[in-house]
């Protein structure tokens, strides 16, 4: 049997098993604290890990502000001063939170699913990109970030004569017990001059992008409706909590 050499290259389906009750699904209205994000995700990580509680996927905005993952260097912080700072479990560097962007914070069990990393990873990726192929943007994976990304052929060359091209989304996971969180965030509509206080994930001379600056003046509503469905696709069911 083959060894997948590449993320491209693992199944990215990680459905649960079939007697596992569906994902809750919740959808938090106005601007989130990041605090008190993390704070949730931690009680309810760690509910799921005792058996007391469903997995789940959270759809937030946050206030502008940066977080700094486990891999961050203080040299990709360019403006310290401009808006909050925090320093945070998941995996990677410095990135951009702010409104108009969708992050989705995923607590799902993967000993449930499948306790690989890399995997997972490509699912969240294979999540992005279909997601992004409902409003015909072609969203790329690259072997050597994390992240997904659309060519921009209209702007110049890259510093070593490649095409140009941004990132459109970010993947950033903790796990613990075999229980993710923290997780992906797509640029709908942010404001994307905020992203050069920092050096995106420690990545220099790439640019990001959102939908609205590809041209498709897409509503957060509709964005939410296709990462749902294409999240079933992946994972398995939803459900809406009562009350929610």
């Amino acid at each position: 049997m083959n060894v997948p050499t590449s993320r491209a290259d693992l199944l990215t389906e990680l459905k649960a098993a079939g007697d596992s009750p569906p994902v809750e699904w919740l959808i938090s209205d106005g601007l989130v604290p990041y605090a008190e994000a993390v704070a949730e995700m931690e009680r309810h990580v760690a509910a799921i890990a005792d058996g007391r509680a469903s997995e789940r996927v959270w759809l937030v905005e946050h206030p502008p502000l940066y977080t700094a993952g486990t891999s961050a260097d203080a040299g990709d912080l360019l403006a310290p001063d401009r808006f909050p700072v925090f320093k945070t479990g998941r995996g990677g560097e410095y990135t951009y939170h702010g409104p108009g962007q969708r992050v989705a914070y995923v607590m799902l069990d993967l000993n449930r699913r499948a306790p690989d990393l890399r995997r997972y990873v490509a699912a969240l990726e294979a999540w992005i990109i279909a997601t992004l192929d409902r409003f015909n943007v072609r969203g790329e994976r690259r072997e050597d970030r994390v992240g997904v990304w659309v060519r921009r052929p209209e702007k110049p060359p890259l510093f070593d004569g490649s095409p140009a091209e941004d990132k459109i989304a970010a993947i950033g996971i903790r796990v613990r017990r075999w229980v993710t969180f923290h997780g992906i965030s797509l640029n709908v509509e942010p404001d994307l001059e905020h992203y050069s206080g920092i050096v995106p994930c420690g990545i220099s001379g790439y640019g990001a992008t959102s939908l609205v600056d590809l041209g498709l003046p897409v509503s957060m509503a509709e964005v939410d409706s296709a990462l749902r469905a294409e999240f079933e696709t992946l994972f398995g069911p939803t459900i809406t909590p009562a009350g929610a």
